[in-house]
This record gives C-alpha cells, sequence and structure tokens, in this order.
C-alpha cells in the first residue's frame, strides 16, 4: 500500500513540478524578454540620438573616428551615411566595399526626417539585430545593438529553472515518501480495523482523532461499528429469546431454506428423529416422510400455507404438519404429535358408539313395554296412563338420541362406508322433496324446488354430483327437519342448487325468524340449540347438523348457514362434481 501511495504521490508532484516550469517559462519568460527588449530599444535609441548629436557638432575628429569611439562606448555597431544612401563610416567594415543603404528601413525613414527603428537578422553574421537609426543633416546615423545576448541570458534562465526543478523534484520525492508512509500506516490500520469487524470482532475501534479526511473516515467506522455492536446485540438478544421460546414449545420445528437445506430445528425436532438434524444438510436426510416433504416443496413453491398428515415419521405417531413461507425465502415447518389426541378421540367415539349400542336393547324394552302398558290401561286409571306416556315419550326420545350418536360416532371414525356415485343434482332434489311433501303439507309449509340461479340454465343441466344417495337424503333430511321446525313461520321451504366454483351448491332457505349471527359459528356443533326449550319440545336431539356436517366433509364438502334476525335461514352444502 505505502509503494502505491508513493508513486501516486510522486506522479502528481512531477506533474505540479513540470506544469510550474512550463508555465514559469512560457509566461514570465517572454513578460521577461519583452521587458529586456523594451529597455534595449530606449537606451539604444537614447545613444543613437547622442550619436547623431555629436555626428553633428564635432567638426575636430572625423567620421571614421567618430564611429570607432561611439561603437565601442555603445557596445554596438556604428554607421554613418549620407542623403544618397552611401556609407560614410562604419565600425566594422569597410565603407568603400559596403553597399549602398538608402533603401534599409530604418534609414528610409531616417533619411524622410524620422528617427526610427527595425529589428532583423543580419545577412553577413546570421545574427539578429535591433537596429535604430537618427536623421542627421546631409544623411544620418545608425547603431546595430546584437539580440543574440537576449537569447543568451533566457537560455541561462531555463538552465536555472531546470535546476530549480531538479531541487524541488528532490523535495518532492523527500515529502511523497514521508507522507505516503504516514498515511499508508494510518490506512492499514484502518484496513485492520475493519477486517477485525468483518472477522467478527465488534469491538475493534480506530480511535484516530477526525483532524483531516482520513480521521473523518476512521471516526465513521468506529460509529459504524458501535451501531453494528448495538444492532447484533439486539438480534442476538431476540435471537436466543426466539430459540428459548421454540425450544419450550412441545411441537417440533425445523425451518428450511428454498434449496431443501436445514438451517435450524428446536430441541423436540433433535429428541424426534433418532439421527438428530444436521444444519446446512438436506432435509430428507432428516425427515423422510414423503407426506412431509411434499408439504414442504409445495410451500416453497407456491409461497402459501399447506398442511398435511405425516405417518412415518415415527413408527405408530401421527403428525399434523404446517408448512409456511418465510419472507426471505424457505419454508418454516411445524410439527404437532396428534397420536395422543387421536387415541383420546378414538376412545371418545368408541365409548360413546359403545354407550349408545348397550342403551339400544334396553331403551326398546322400556318403549314397548310402556306401550304395552298404555294398551292395556283402563281408563279409570288417567294419572297412570300419564306417567306410561311420559315414560314412553322419554324412552322414544333417548331411543332416537342413541340412534343419533351411534350415526355420528360411525361417520366420524369412517366406519361407515360411503358408495359414491355420480348422481344429478335434480334427482337428489326431487328425493327429498317427495320424502317430506306430506309432512310439509301436514304442518302447513309449501315445500317447493327453485331452478339453478346466476346463468347457470335449470336444474336438468348441471353436472352430476359424486356422492352417496342415501347420505345425502340424510342429509337433506336433517336440514328440512330444522326447517319445519323453526322456519314454520316463513310458511315456505325452498330447495335448490346451482353452479359453485368447488362443486355444486345444494341449499335448503327458510323464511322463520331467522338465527341470530352469533350462533352461526357453532350451529354444527353437537348438542348446541339456539333455543333449548323449544327444541326439547320439538323432540330435537342436537345432534342432526353435526351428523350433516361430517356426512358433508367425508364427501369432500363443506356446509355452512347464513341467516338474519327476521328475514330466514339458508343452510348450504358443497359437493364436488363427478
Amino acid at each position: 500500500m505505502k509503494n502505491r501511495i508513493f508513486f501516486k504521490l510522486l506522479a502528481v508532484f512531477l506533474v505540479v513540478i513540470g506544469a510550474t516550469a512550463v508555465i514559469l517559462d512560457v509566461v514570465m519568460g517572454d513578460a521577461w524578454e519583452s521587458s529586456l527588449r523594451s529597455q534595449i530599444e530606449r537606451n539604444l535609441t537614447q545613444k543613437t540620438l547622442l550619436f547623431a548629436h555629436r555626428v553633428e557638432t564635432d567638426h575636430s575628429h572625423s567620421f571614421a573616428e567618430i564611429a570607432a569611439q561611439e561603437s565601442q562606448a555603445a557596445g554596438a555597431r556604428v554607421t554613418i551615411i549620407d542623403s544618397s544612401g552611401k556609407v560614410l563610416a562604419d565600425s566594422e567594415a569597410d565603407p568603400a566595399t559596403m553597399d549602398n543603404h538608402a533603401q534599409r528601413p530604418e534609414f528610409a525613414r531616417a533619411l524622410a526626417g524620422q528617427a526610427s527603428e527595425s529589428e532583423r537578422r543580419s545577412a553577413t553574421l546570421g545574427v539578429p539585430f535591433l537596429y535604430v537609426a537618427a536623421p542627421i543633416p546631409g544623411g544620418a546615423v545608425r547603431l546595430a545593438y546584437p539580440l543574440s545576448d537576449i537569447e543568451g541570458v533566457r537560455e541561462h534562465v531555463r538552465r536555472r529553472l531546470l535546476w530549480g526543478s531538479a531541487i524541488a523534484f528532490l523535495i518532492a520525492l523527500v515529502i511523497a515518501f514521508v507522507a505516503s508512509t504516514w498515511t499508508s500506516r494510518r490506512l492499514e490500520h484502518i484496513v485492520d480495523v475493519a477486517a477485525r469487524i468483518e472477522r467478527g470482532d465488534l469491538h475493534a475501534r480506530v480511535d484516530a482523532r477526525p483532524l483531516d479526511e482520513i480521521g473523518r473516515v476512521a471516526a465513521a467506522i468506529d460509529r459504524t461499528a458501535s451501531q453494528v455492536e448495538r444492532s447484533f446485540a439486539a438480534v442476538r438478544s431476540s435471537q436466543r429469546q426466539l430459540e428459548t421460546l421454540l425450544n419450550s414449545m412441545q411441537d417440533a420445528v425445523i425451518a428450511v431454506s428454498s434449496d431443501g437445506l436445514v438451517q435450524w430445528a428446536n430441541q423436540p425436532m433433535d429428541r424426534l428423529v433418532p439421527q438428530r438434524t444436521r444444519l446446512n444438510a438436506p432435509v430428507v436426510e432428516t425427515i423422510r416422510d414423503p407426506d412431509f416433504l411434499a408439504t414442504v416443496k409445495a410451500a416453497t413453491t407456491t409461497k402459501e400455507v399447506k398442511t398435511a398428515r405425516a405417518t412415518s415419521i415415527v413408527p405408530g405417531r401421527a403428525y399434523d404438519v404446517t408448512a409456511a413461507p418465510l419472507p426471505g425465502g424457505g419454508v418454516v415447518a411445524v410439527l404437532r404429535d396428534l397420536t395422543e389426541t387421536e387415541r383420546v378421540e378414538k376412545t371418545r367415539r368408541d365409548f360413546i358408539a359403545n354407550v349408545s349400542h348397550e342403551l339400544r336393547t334396553p331403551l326398546t324394552s322400556i318403549q314397548g313395554y310402556a306401550e304395552t302398558l298404555l294398551d292395556s290401561a283402563t281408563d279409570n286409571g288417567a294419572p297412570t296412563r300419564e306417567f306410561l306416556e311420559i315414560i314412553r315419550k322419554n324412552a322414544a326420545r333417548m331411543s332416537r338420541l342413541t340412534e343419533d350418536l351411534l350415526t355420528l360416532a360411525r361417520v366420524e371414525s369412517g366406519e361407515t362406508r360411503f358408495e359414491t356415485e355420480p348422481i344429478p343434482p335434480v334427482e337428489l332434489l326431487h328425493d327429498a322433496e317427495e320424502s317430506f311433501r306430506e309432512i310439509a303439507r301436514g304442518q302447513g309449509v309449501e315445500l317447493q324446488i327453485k331452478d339453478a340461479e346466476g346463468g347457470s340454465g335449470s336444474l336438468e343441466t348441471l353436472p352430476p354430483v359424486l356422492a352417496d344417495r342415501e347420505a345425502i337424503h340424510q342429509v337433506f333430511s336433517n336440514l328440512i327437519d330444522n326447517a319445519m321446525k323453526y322456519g314454520r313461520a316463513g310458511g315456505r321451504i325452498v330447495l335448490g342448487a346451482r353452479a359453485a366454483q368447488r362443486g355444486i351448491e345444494f341449499y335448503v332457505q327458510d323464511f322463520g325468524a331467522g338465527i341470530s349471527s352469533e350462533h352461526l359459528p357453532r350451529l354444527f356443533e353437537r348438542f348446541y340449540r339456539v333455543d333449548k326449550a323449544r327444541s326439547r319440545e320439538s323432540g330435537g336431539t342436537g345432534l342432526g347438523l353435526a351428523i350433516a356436517k361430517h356426512i358433508v366433509r367425508a364427501h369432500l364438502g363443506a356446509i355452512h348457514a347464513e341467516s338474519e334476525l327476521g328475514h330466514g335461514s339458508t343452510f348450504i352444502f358443497t359437493l364436488p362434481m363427478a
């Protein structure tokens, strides 16, 4: 680093020194040469005028003597001509051998009565001269000063400038060495601190005073490192809290990157798999269950939450898998052990089924004996008949309850096998309408089938659904029975079907008092009643809607209710198309 800085500084100094020397030579040299030339011109003009005056007044010396003396005094060549241009005297040549000078520019103007000057290179000597001529009576005089001295002086100045540049270069060499050494040490210290921060040493600091730009950079790095240290500490604290929270969960949690590598797993996950989780290893090496892997892949691809049931992660245990996409890519999967829950649920269903089964025989006996006693009782025993009727009614109600419990338990456990087949929706509607037509008419309720809605054509054009005819008939029976019990005041019950996004929607609509919105989410719970007293009076068991829900779900459909007080209720269930 030092060498690079040294050569860069040296190059900069060389450019500055060279540019300064050239500028001084061009600008200052020209200015100095112009000033020197002007001074020579003024001095030569004065000497020429003095020389002309002496020629006019000195009659004791010849022109040749005057020319020799003036040349020596002025340090210039002296020439005297007459009015015709003939050379009368010259300090450096024989006048008899010299050409006529009347056409020389300075002499031509001097003979015209005006002192003048001219500059040109001498044809005989090849040296530039400055000529100054002045008029005298009957001719003119001239001094010629060689300008080669100016060029010599300029060359001398240039040599001095070169020597000065060389000295400046040596000084620049020393300055560049010292500056590069000092700067490189500071920069190397900053780079070393930055490298330590990169390796994770967030306590490293430059500790430099911000006196110049490098010091300000160092101070900025220190501030950045302090901020990163605080942020990293906060992240580590949050990470530890999150790890503690996830490790305290009973459910197993595992994070998988977008390329299928394990990023993190909590302690329940480590305990779940015998080989423990390996970070940055393919997730298939930790969990080989195909349902789990398919769920993780689907969540990664679709960026949506996916759920599944996995049964081969641990032999004999079942897990509910929920895979949710992470914002930065990848998936976090939660595995909840369902084994104990399913065991308890199965025990409950078996208990209900067994109890209901065991109660059927004694309840049938009680009901039969009560009816026998009622048939043999005389009119004189009115209290006895009343008690026997109460016994018969409650036995019948308990019998219906046990039948419904048995039906619900068999549907929930999957013991009841539904024989599904393609059935046109209109046939299911007509079967339900025919079964309840007379019952509804006897209660003063009109039961009708409504044609398809929403531009989907008539009911005959709807595609068939995949269903068990008897099971769906039971669903319609429970819904229509509920509508006649609680929506009888509307005087009308409507059955219908229509095409929907996920299949065919069937609905049973009444126009009675309706159901309050707070009851709608719990309508399909077992034994839940909106009006408990009225339900008991009507003989309901509270299991009809629960049975309907489980039958529809077993057909891979869905069921729900829509209602508003004073505007009746509509129960809607969906069945998949065949």
